[in-house]
């Protein structure tokens, strides 16, 4: 006989954790941005994404940044320089904004793949491929069909988010591997919820 399927459920717990994540990009975004060239503004935004995928892990990760964007859609002034509202889904910056749901997805999905303990290069390797990559792959092509500017001259404009990206990527390794050694129940539901008998007993249905 087929031993029952188990899952577990959000709690309140989750939830408190995916708003706070979801905060903290809102937070990021206080400084403002500012443009070099182009239309799609450089921010402190996308080191939020970052560490939401590779503390909350990729499904909780990804929600963060679904939460935040729906809070943006019902109009509130979220984004870098109070932007807000439907209408920053329809712009340039579009393309990059969706890819911060699949970026977060997938930093948490390397980052915690197999459900191992997040070392430095794995962080390192998870935030660039989903925080960079990911999102550049998501955002220039749309970038370039709403500016109306060919793929290739779009892609090269880019180049001037590669630093800042790369200095936020370091960032968010030093972040979570700080976190790793000084406060491990920041990964509730990864690695955390198995190596550490601190952390509360997660609910488990059968079905």
């Amino acid at each position: 006989m087929a031993e029952p399927r188990t899952y577990r459920r959000l709690d309140a717990t989750d939830m408190a954790r995916v708003a706070v994540f979801a905060g903290i990009v809102a937070v990021l975004g206080l400084p403002g941005g500012f443009t070099v060239f182009g239309a799609v503004p450089i921010t402190a935004q996308t080191l939020g994404v970052m560490l939401a995928g590779a503390i909350l892990g990729p499904w909780l990760g990804a929600l963060s940044m679904t939460v935040f964007l729906a809070l943006v859609a019902a109009g509130l002034p979220l984004l870098a320089g109070g932007r807000g509202g439907i209408g920053v889904f329809f712009g340039p910056s579009a393309g990059y904004l969706i890819g911060w749901v699949v970026g977060a997805l997938v930093i948490g999905l390397i980052v915690h793949a197999g459900n191992r303990k997040p070392v430095a290069w794995r962080t390192l390797v998870g935030v660039v491929t989903g925080g960079i990559l990911v999102v550049y792959a998501v955002g220039i092509p749309v970038q370039s069909a709403v500016t109306r500017l060919p793929l290739t001259e779009t892609a090269l404009t880019s180049l001037v988010f590669i630093p800042g990206d790369v200095v936020k990527a370091v960032i968010a390794t030093a972040v979570v591997t700080t976190l790793v050694r000084a406060y491990p129940r920041a990964f509730r539901r990864t690695w955390a919820s198995k190596d550490s008998a601190s952390l509360p007993a997660e609910p488990v249905h059968a079905s």
